[in-house]
């Protein structure tokens, strides 16, 4: 296959597969799971599956003590992103949760200007503007009959979106030479025992896994929003470039929408439809600049 159909390919794919997060853990909300039960059953055993992956291909798991440090970071980074929007599922419909997260781009350009002397262009400008005027739809557009979406939601989903960020920024700042698989593992274990601390400062139950359907939600978790997803969006990157791809990341807000008018019945505006048509200019023009 020609490298880059394979990558446009890939990242479509990474895309559509990151957007199918609501797919599991609304469908586990429904038998009563919590969002750190949910995480739980996803971040571990995809840390597993990643495992046998890595065994099969004869990888080592060896790093280094001080790396230990950085992936503990980046990995908690990653989870509390993670918890913080399940979280707001409980508060808000999932497409638009999922469509506001998608502002980090936004606000990864804020906070390298803020703290590595990048310098303020007009096209990060327009991006900010377009974002907020597509977030403050959302937040007045949401739910049944347009009313107002919670405050408390947006603020985690937000709070999602800066953790994010933060791990996008330390990931970049961080050469430790490792294969995306070894790296990947690391960050989802560092994950797991987040989500376990979590879990033990909450005092959240853990029930098990009950029947066919509730184990087919969490693998689903487990492989395609997060093993799959990660693997085809750095096969992309790696034959297209980072532009390209997180691109086609616009994708993922459209599949959680999907899937949550679809599947879950949320609601769908045409106001909805004008913010999240903004955020997603606003972050299409944030990375073409780049």
């Amino acid at each position: 296959m020609n490298t880059k159909v394979k990558g446009y390919l890939a990242g479509i794919l990474g895309a559509i597969f990151y957007g199918t997060n609501p797919l599991g853990t609304l469908a586990l909300y429904q038998d009563h799971f919590t969002a750190g039960a949910v995480l739980f059953y996803r971040y571990v055993l995809a840390t597993v599956i990643i495992a046998v992956w890595m065994a099969c291909r004869h990888e080592t798991f060896h790093i280094k003590r001080g790396n230990a440090i950085r992936l503990s970071i980046l990995g908690a980074f990653f989870a509390m992103s993670s918890l913080t929007l399940y979280l707001s599922f409980n508060y808000m419909d999932a497409g638009v949760a999922s469509t506001i997260l998608f502002s980090y781009p936004i606000m990864t350009a804020i906070l390298m200007v803020a703290f590595f002397h990048e310098r303020l262009r007009w096209s990060t400008t327009i991006s900010i503007t377009l974002a907020v005027l597509g977030i403050a739809l959302l937040y007045r557009g949401g739910g049944a009959g347009g009313a107002t979406l919670s405050t408390v939601g947006v603020s985690l989903v937000m709070l999602s979106s800066l953790l994010y960020a933060f791990y996008l920024i330390a990931t970049s700042q961080v050469h430790m030479g490792y294969s995306a698989l070894r790296f990947t593992f690391w960050v989802l274990l560092f994950g797991s025992i987040t989500v376990c601390l979590w879990l033990l400062i909450t005092g959240e139950h853990v029930p098990m896994l009950h029947g066919a359907g509730e184990w087919t939600y969490a693998l689903q978790l487990a492989l395609l929003p997060t093993v799959l997803s990660i693997f085809f969006i750095n096969v992309a990157i790696d034959n297209i470039g980072s532009t390209p791809t997180a691109i086609m990341g616009a994708l993922e807000p459209m599949t959680a929408v999907f899937i949550g008018c679809a599947i879950y019945g949320e609601s769908f505006t045409f106001r909805l439809a004008i913010g999240i048509l903004l955020i997603l200019s606003a972050v299409i023009l944030i990375v073409l600049r780049k």
